[in-house]
C-alpha cells in the first residue's frame, strides 16, 4: 500500500533516535515511503482502517472538511491517546511558535500555560515577568476558561495559545477562573493589550551596598549569556553575595539550565535522567564554580528547569531554598522538528537530583517556607516593601555575607 497517510502514520510510529533536549532531528519523506513486508497484521488493518475512514467521510460528511485537516487530526490524535498533556504533534505554525518561545521573542500577554492534569483546563503555569499579563494580574494556578467569549479546554491549548497571540497594541479578552483553598472558585474576564514580548531571561540589579539580586524568568537559547553578563555586572558593583530568584520560571532548555549550574555548582552531578527502558544520563557541572553568597527564590510557578536547578543547590546545600514548594514537572519532553515544517514534542524521561529524589509531582521544598499574603500578587526589587519571600532572602544572605 502506497497511499499517503498510511506512510505518514507508519514514519511516525516508527521515529526512533537519541536526544538531549532541543538538539535531536528527525527526517522524514512520505512521498516514497511504502509500507514494509511483514509488518504487523494489526498495524496493517489499522491502517487501511483509518484511510477506509477517511474516504468514507470525505464521500459523506455533511460539512466542509479537508484532507489535510483529517490528516493533521489523525496526527494528533497518535499523541492525544497517550493521555499526557506534555506530548502533542504540532503543525507548521504551532511548532513555528515553540521555537519562537525558545528563542525569547514573541507578540502576545507573556504568559506559560499548561493542560491541567485533574481537570484538563488550560492551567497558567507563571506569568512572564514585566509583561502584559504579570501587569494584568494572572496568576500561577490561573484557570483559562475562555478567549474572546469562546471556551477552551486542555485539548485545544494550542488553538488557545495561537488566539492570544497577536499583532502589539490589540486586545485580547480572556476569562479567567480562580481557585482559593478558603473560598469558592472566583470568575472574572481581564482585557489585555498584547505587546512584543523580548524577553531578557536573566537580569541583575543592586538591592542595597553588598547585596545583588538575579532574577531568572525562563531558560531560553540565550539564558546563559544574560546570566552570566549580570552576575558580572553586579559583582562590579560590588555585590559580595546574590538573591537568585527563581520564581515564576516555568523552565525551558536543559542546556540552558546546566549552562548555569557549571557556574554556581561544584564540579559533580546536576541531573539524573532515567528513560522508560532504563538508560540512564547523569548531566554533571564540570567547570570551577563562582563561590559567592548565594539564597534561592521558588514558588508553585517555578517548574521544570528551574526545578532542576533548585533540586541540585538543595542536595549540594550550596545555598538555603525559600518560599513555596514548586511546581511539580520531574519529566523531559524530546522536540524533533519533522521536514515541512511541523514537529512534536514527547515524553521520553525523567530527572531526579543529585541525590535522586523524584520532583515529577511533588516540586521542590523550600528549606524555609514563607508564604506571601494571598492579596500581595507582584513581587521583586520594586516591590520589596510587601515581598515578605525576598525580604527573608535577604536576611539570610546577610548572615552569610556576615559570618
Amino acid at each position: 500500500m502506497k497511499n499517503r497517510i498510511a506512510a505518514m502514520l507508519l514514519i511516525l510510529l516508527a521515529l526512533y533516535g537519541g536526544y538531549q533536549l532541543g538538539q535531536a532531528r528527525a527526517e522524514w519523506e512520505y512521498r516514497d515511503a511504502v509500507i514494509p513486508e511483514g509488518v504487523d497484521t494489526d498495524t496493517g488493518q489499522t491502517l487501511e482502517k483509518a484511510e477506509y475512514l477517511k474516504t468514507f467521510i470525505q464521500q459523506n460528511y455533511l460539512f466542509d472538511t479537508t484532507e489535510e485537516e483529517m490528516n493533521e487530526g489523525m496526527l494528533k490524535g497518535l499523541f492525544l491517546s497517550l493521555e499526557d498533556p506534555y506530548s502533542q504533534y504540532m503543525n507548521a505554525d504551532e511548532f513555528t511558535a515553540l521555537m519562537e518561545d525558545n528563542a525569547g521573542s514573541f507578540g502576545g500577554i507573556g504568559i506559560t500555560v499548561s493542560p491541567g492534569e485533574e481537570d484538563n483546563l488550560i492551567t497558567v503555569v507563571a506569568p512572564i515577568r514585566d509583561t502584559p499579563g504579570e501587569r494584568a494580574g494572572i496568576q500561577p494556578g490561573d484557570k483559562i476558561i475562555k478567549i474572546e467569549g469562546t471556551e477552551y479546554t486542555g485539548d485545544q491549548m494550542d488553538a488557545a495559545v495561537k488566539e492570544m497571540r497577536g499583532e502589539a497594541g490589540t486586545n485580547v479578552n480572556i476569562t479567567i477562573r480562580r481557585l482559593s483553598p478558603e473560598r469558592p472558585p472566583e470568575e472574572f474576564d481581564l482585557e489585555i493589550t498584547r505587546e512584543i514580548i523580548n524577553i531578557i531571561s536573566a537580569q541583575g540589579e543592586m538591592l542595597n551596598d553588598t547585596i545583588g539580586y538575579l532574577a531568572i524568568s525562563s531558560f531560553d537559547e540565550n539564558t546563559d549569556r544574560y546570566f552570566s553578563n549580570a552576575l558580572k555586572e553586579i559583582k562590579e558593583q560590588g555585590a559580595q553575595g546574590i538573591v537568585l530568584d527563581l520564581r515564576n520560571n516555568p523552565g525551558g532548555l536543559l542546556d540552558s539550565v546546566l549552562a548555569i549550574a557549571d557556574d554556581l555548582l561544584p564540579e559533580g552531578p546536576v541531573v539524573i535522567t532515567r528513560t522508560k527502558n532504563g538508560q540512564e544520563v547523569v548531566e554533571r557541572s564540570d567547570r570551577k564554580m563562582d563561590a559567592i553568597p548565594m539564597t534561592v527564590l521558588i514558588n508553585k510557578g517555578s517548574a521544570s528547569a528551574s526545578e532542576i536547578l533548585a533540586g541540585a543547590i538543595q542536595d549540594y546545600e550550596r545555598a538555603p531554598i525559600i518560599g513555596e514548594t514548586s511546581f511539580g514537572k520531574g519529566i523531559v519532553q524530546r522536540i524533533i522538528p519533522l521536514d515541512d515544517g511541523s514537529g512534536f514534542k514527547l515524553t521520553v524521561s525523567e530527572y531526579y537530583t543529585p541525590e535522586e529524589r523524584k520532583i515529577h509531582e511533588i516540586g521542590v521544598v523550600p528549606d524555609i517556607e514563607v508564604a506571601p499574603p494571598e492579596e500581595v500578587l507582584s513581587f521583586g526589587p520594586e516591590f520589596i516593601d510587601t515581598d515578605i519571600q525576598l525580604q527573608r532572602a535577604m536576611e539570610e544572605l546577610q548572615k552569610q555575607i556576615g559570618e
